[in-house]
């Protein structure tokens, strides 16, 4: 199974994840979302999921200073964003569940 393709649908919850109990930079996120397992995101896939979550306002960000290279942006997930994280957890376990049924039967 083609996991890129798996991971489209499922790399704004994963993000949400990542930043739920820290904030984070982008080249942050990407390494905290490959060290939890999964290796195959790519790095466009990431900075283009926090810019659409920022423009849906799931996400703020703010500027840190950078005494080596320049300035970093951090994520930091919104209140709407929690609820979106509550509610696609909700929906991630049901699907999960019903795969895991599903699979079990064969």
């Amino acid at each position: 199974m083609d996991t890129s393709q798996l991971l489209k649908g499922v790399l704004d919850l994963a993000v949400l994840a990542v930043l739920r109990e820290e904030d984070g930079y982008g080249y942050d996120v990407l390494r905290r979302l490959r060290a939890s397992g999964l290796d195959e995101v790519a790095d466009a896939s990431v900075y283009g999921t926090l810019r659409r979550l920022y423009k849906a306002d799931l996400l703020t960000s703010y500027v840190v200073p950078s005494e080596e290279g320049p300035h970093r942006k951090y994520y930091r997930v919104s209140e709407s964003g929690r609820v979106r994280l509550e509610e696609s957890c909700r929906t991630w376990r049901t699907f999960a569940k019903t795969m895991d049924q599903l699979l079990s039967a064969s």
